[in-house]
């Protein structure tokens, strides 16, 4: 199909959401469904900052003397078809924070498409375990620069502002009668162990067309020539076994403190 063709018929792509907690199987995730021609799964997205910042005008001073809504609504109400109208995909999955209260309210008012978000989800004990086995690998992680030991880096990740806590806020929001229409929960070990059913799962959700995943020979993620940069945040964060789909084993006792343990071990959620 020529490239003006592809994209006459792509005029009205749709776009729906990927968010949850990190270490949660994003990436793996992200390369099954972009083997999909149809599909693009977005490695990170700053769409969502853009809604915010746009938004976050109608503060200013400048704003406040002309206040013209009905101009700067345009804007926010075409934010992510302007970002994605040059992507030639049917469907568009962007990541990032779209469970926050803030992130969905302005998606309700501004998005004219109906809001779905994968959520990902993982027990804590396990992600922080993987946060700390990975940055005990990697001497430049930034996990390393927030905490001087595992376990202040855990207790900073585990902050009413922290990386985790913003997610179980996020899921907490998703799980209101209001919005649980919008989200489909995966579990890590659903993407590991049942993969063709999770898979099922999802397409049954967004409602759009199956297509044949391979679990084996996976592909690190490239999309429209880019990769992950992760001189940023550390060597390997976002890389994949491309061989398939295992979990890797942790001893969890071992890498994490009694401490944290106590503290964040009775922590559950749907």
């Amino acid at each position: 199909m020529s490239h003006q063709k592809r994209k006459r018929k792509l005029k009205d792509k749709k776009i729906f959401f990927l968010a949850g907690f990190p270490r949660a199987g994003n990436t793996v995730l992200t390369s099954i469904l972009n083997q999909n021609p149809d599909i693009c799964c977005t490695p990170n997205s700053v769409t969502l900052e853009i809604y915010k910042d746009l938004f976050l005008l109608k503060e200013t001073e400048v704003f406040l003397n002309y206040p013209d809504h009905q101009s700067l609504d345009n804007v926010l109400n075409n934010v992510l078809n302007n970002y994605y109208k040059d992507w030639n995909y049917k469907y568009i999955i962007d990541r990032g924070p779209a469970g926050t209260s803030s992130n969905l309210n302005l998606l309700k008012k501004h998005f004219k498409q109906p809001i779905k978000i994968i959520f990902l989800v993982r027990p804590i004990l396990e992600v922080l375990a993987s946060w700390i086995d990975w940055a005990n690998k990697t001497p430049n992680s930034w996990i390393r620069k927030i905490g001087k030991t595992p376990t202040e880096a855990c207790h900073k990740l585990m902050q009413p502002k922290g990386l985790l806590v913003k997610q179980l806020k996020c899921m907490e929001n998703l799980l209101k009668p209001e919005n649980k229409h919008h989200v489909h929960f995966v579990d890590y070990d659903e993407i590991v162990f049942k993969p063709q059913e999770t898979i099922n799962g999802i397409y049954k959700f967004l409602n759009i067309p199956k297509f044949k995943h391979r679990f084996t020979n996976l592909e690190q993620i490239t999309v429209n020539g880019l990769s992950y940069d992760d001189t940023i945040m550390g060597k390997n964060m976002h890389t994949i076994k491309t061989e398939g789909l295992t979990k890797t084993k942790r001893d969890i006792k071992s890498i994490l403190s009694k401490e944290i343990i106590k503290t964040y071990g009775k922590i559950k959620f749907v």
